[in-house]
């Protein structure tokens, strides 16, 4: 049976023996109906876990059993850039991505998005909240940052500071995802993985990535649905690291 899980991201407070936790946190507990024997986690959010008991100095209290680091982190960097796609389509894409162990989510625009957001920030508290209950139930160590960004400028010049830079292009003919991972020497440490919305991305927006440095990738002869492909690439990337 699996342990129930918490964050300590904002007003709980960690100790030597105590977690003292929200009252949101504790309201959820007494729905679960825990006993007091029975444990659940409280992770701090930078990847350890304290396993705890309800205690007896108040219902915000619970007792620290145990302090373990989290087995539940990959050990590669990775953030997923998305841009901005209508529907739900992004809520799957960053929950599936966030189970699969990216360190962070961006979110920006590009010229064939269908779906822009007025308020991006309205937007992002959303995604944030899908990203920490999918942390919760998956068993992450730490809660990924989902950001947004302005232009597609901006989120080119972000994701191609990683050692390994990823842009997914449905017309790139010639240099397959496989043998990018196959080709690649060094230990696989911040990696970015950028792919477009319903309609792609401009030739224009292809090669402003390119020139800044990003490597162009296929995914293949079928054409992937914008939630299906930045997921597949993350997963294909945690086997490749030896994280999946």
């Amino acid at each position: 049976m699996s342990v129930h899980r918490f964050f300590a991201i904002s007003n709980n407070v960690i100790d030597d023996e105590f977690v003292r936790l929200e009252a949101e946190d504790f309201s959820h507990i007494r729905a679960l109906r825990l006993r007091p024997s029975e444990l659940f986690i409280v992770c701090d959010g930078e990847g350890t876990d304290y396993i705890c008991r309800l205690g007896e100095r108040g219902e915000d209290v619970a007792v620290i059993v145990e302090t373990r680091r989290t087995l539940g982190e990959p050990d590669v960097d990775c953030g997923v850039y998305l841009a901005y796609a209508k529907g739900d389509r992004l809520d799957y894409a960053v929950q599936k991505s966030v189970e699969l162990g990216a360190r962070e989510i961006i979110l920006f625009p590009s010229e064939r998005c269908i779906a822009v957001p007025g308020d991006a920030s309205k937007k992002a508290a959303r995604f944030k909240r899908i990203s920490l209950e999918a942390a919760k139930q998956c068993g992450r160590g730490r809660v990924p940052n989902v950001v947004t960004m302005s232009s597609f400028e901006d989120a080119v010049s972000k994701a191609a500071r990683a050692k390994l830079s990823l842009f997914c292009y449905e017309d790139e003919k010639k240099r397959s995802l496989k043998s990018v991972f196959e080709s690649y020497t060094g230990k696989f440490e911040t990696v970015s993985i950028f792919t477009g919305s319903e309609g792609g991305f401009t030739p224009q927006e292809a090669r402003l990535a390119v020139d800044s440095g990003m490597i162009s990738v296929t995914l293949g002869a079928r054409i992937l649905r914008c939630e299906t492909a930045p997921i597949s690439v993350l997963a294909a990337l945690m086997y490749h690291s030896n994280n999946l």
